[in-house]
């Protein structure tokens, strides 16, 4: 997987996970409130099969979740990008970023260079965020993109969780792009 892109927004990388990330995603992944609308706590073992389930969707797809870190100071917040497990309805861009860095913009940051990833050099035409009806940030977050619940509900395959389905295509996101950047 040497033709993984890195990508850089002014505070933020985005790259390919490694095992090193392991317990960055711990700690993500550990939190109640963090993983409350994603599923939920994980046990370590589960959290390893999880950055392990990463990897291998980035070798069958050529694409998946990026390992996000801080510039400034190498730390490692969050996972975002995109993600297309099988059951799902549509292919994704989707963020989980540690609550310990939550409020700094991380999120949309990250999301918005996925967004321009997936529009750019993967080519969608339309991308989803599959998000639960009570998660207020990932919805605040969903909005700052200029995305839209579609009004439609899809199950989360394989957590049990039905969510909204919000999303924009590739022409919404050009509008929308620009007035983020202004």
């Amino acid at each position: 997987m040497n033709d993984v892109p890195v990508l850089e927004t002014e505070r933020l990388r985005l790259r390919l996970p490694t095992e090193a990330d392991f317990e960055g995603l711990l700690t993500l992944m550990s939190d109640p409130v963090a993983t409350a609308y994603i599923g939920g706590v994980m046990s370590p073992p589960h959290v390893w099969r999880s950055l392990c389930t990463i990897l291998g969707h980035w070798r069958l797809r050529g694409y998946g979740f990026f390992s996000v870190e801080e510039k400034a100071t190498g730390a490692w917040v969050g996972r975002v990008g995109p993600w297309f497990p099988y059951g799902w309805v549509s292919p994704e861009v989707g963020w989980s970023i540690t609550r310990d860095h939550w409020g700094k913009g991380y999120g949309p940051e990250a999301a918005a260079a996925s967004l321009d990833y997936v529009f750019d050099q993967l080519g969608w035409d339309r991308v989803i965020h599959l998000i639960h009806a009570d998660n207020a940030n990932s919805q605040a977050v969903a909005r700052k993109l200029g995305s839209v619940d579609t009004g439609e509900d899809a199950e989360a395959a394989g957590f049990g969780l039905m969510c909204d389905v919000w999303g924009q295509s590739r022409k919404d996101w050009r509008a929308n792009r620009k007035r983020i950047s202004a």
